[in-house]
């Protein structure tokens, strides 16, 4: 008997993953980069068309949908110019990228500074152009469409004083950026990583920090994200903490319409500290996920996070957040929390704290809590002729404030409660 046989059909792109293809095919002949950057680009958009956008079957990606969620992306072209604004902190250095373009005339004394497009173009940034695993759809998404940032290099025992500002500002359309920092040995600075929407038109934005602390490097970094109300942001942060360095990282989340954030922080060097904190301001119908991946691979680190999240209307948020501890980790302390104040019947919000301990010399634990605004703390200032509305604003405010102000920089926390308090005053 004659047996006809024939190769499974191909999976059927959505309508968001043919636009990627066919904006890939678009835009191929203008991406910048020499012949090992294109092989790259090219290898990476085909594994994204193999695999198609994550769904909830792989378990990084359980509550975050995305190729269901990300149902079309916008046109690459913009429709409005964009232009860089005051920085955050008075006295801060602004090195901007305007709808994806970095300023190439940016400088700070004391700090090597290169635009990505340069390296993408003589082929030293190829090697950074990768997906992590099998799952990093960020990854794949950057690395094939990434036009422009800046290469940062803090040398050797440099002190900086004043605050840097990566200014990424947008009027729409396809926006790829990557920011590959290393802090030299001793280094001292502070980084604010802010994106920002400047038009109510459509984006789609990935971007990638690529962060090496070297042995004793003191750093607080900070991720701002003001997306618009129809933009979706795809972040990521990679980062290797090396022999006693300090990473202070603080992450906002105040707009976009599906926002993804990832954290991926491995920490190699014995005597190594990092404090994270986390504040998710959601509202409408916005999804926000914050994936955290930490791992303890050497012993005698420590880690402390703590997220606050508060959720109005019918949001959706999401915290995932997973310490590893590496067997030869032993005298590992690492505590993770994430608390949520829930202000609504419609909304929701998951959390998956999780720990995975090979090691038995160690101090790990992990929490969650999703709760309203307590009654008999509104009861309290309403007894004290505070007006409900108010009480519960106030309440709010202070849930929040509690980890903006470890930031301790005067400046920095007041300029991030004022964000705060006008997203909080918009939407409450």
């Amino acid at each position: 008997m004659n047996m006809l046989t024939t190769n499974p059909p191909a999976a059927r792109l959505t309508a968001a993953e043919t636009a990627l293809v066919e904006a890939f095919s678009a835009q191929i002949g203008e991406l910048p980069g020499n012949g090992a950057v294109i092989g790259t680009r090219d290898r990476l958009l085909d594994d994204l068309k193999k695999s198609g956008l994550p769904t909830r079957r792989i378990e990084a990606w359980h509550y975050t949908d995305l190729k269901n969620l990300l149902r079309a992306i916008p046109e690459a072209q913009a429709t409005a110019a964009t232009e860089a604004v005051a920085p955050l902190v008075d006295g801060a250095t602004v090195l901007s990228v305007l709808q994806g373009v970095a300023d190439s005339r940016a400088a700070v004394d004391g700090v090597d500074i290169a635009s990505l497009k340069d390296r993408l173009v003589d082929g030293t940034a190829a090697a950074g152009l990768t997906a992590l695993d099998k799952d990093d759809a960020i990854g794949r998404i950057n690395g094939s469409f990434v036009r422009d940032g800046y290469v940062l290099n803090f040398p050797a025992q440099a002190e900086i004083a004043a605050p840097i500002e990566l200014q990424a500002r947008h009027a729409g359309g396809q926006i790829h950026t990557r920011f590959p920092v290393s802090f030299g040995e001793g280094s001292k600075a502070t980084v604010i990583e802010r994106h920002q929407a400047v038009t109510e038109d459509a984006a789609l934005v990935s971007s990638i920090s690529d962060i090496v602390l070297e042995e004793g490097a003191e750093i607080t970094w900070i991720i701002l994200q003001q997306q618009g109300l129809a933009d979706t942001h795809l972040g990521q942060i990679r980062v290797k903490l090396g022999k006693d360095a300090k990473l202070r990282l603080f992450v906002i989340n105040a707009g976009g319409k599906l926002v993804r954030q990832e954290l991926r922080i491995e920490v190699v060097g014995e005597g190594a500290e990092l404090t994270l904190r986390g504040v998710n301001l959601l509202g409408g119908e916005s999804h926000t996920d914050v994936t955290l991946v930490l791992g303890h691979n050497v012993p005698h680190t420590n880690s402390t996070e703590t997220f606050r999240n508060v959720v109005f209307d019918r949001a959706s948020g999401v915290f995932q957040g997973m310490i590893r501890v590496a067997p030869d980790a032993q005298k590992t302390d690492a505590k993770m929390a994430c608390n949520t104040l829930l202000l609504s019947d419609e909304a929701d919000f998951a959390a998956k704290p999780e720990l995975e301990i090979f090691a038995d010399d160690v101090i790990c634990g992990h929490g969650a809590t999703v709760t309203d605004i307590s009654k008999t703390h509104l009861f309290y200032l309403m007894a004290r002729g505070v007006p409900e509305n108010k009480a519960r604003a106030m309440l709010v405010n202070a849930f929040v404030a509690e980890i903006v102000e470890e930031l301790e920089e005067e400046k920095l926390v007041e300029a991030l409660e004022d964000i705060v308090s006008a997203w909080l005053e918009k939407h409450a």
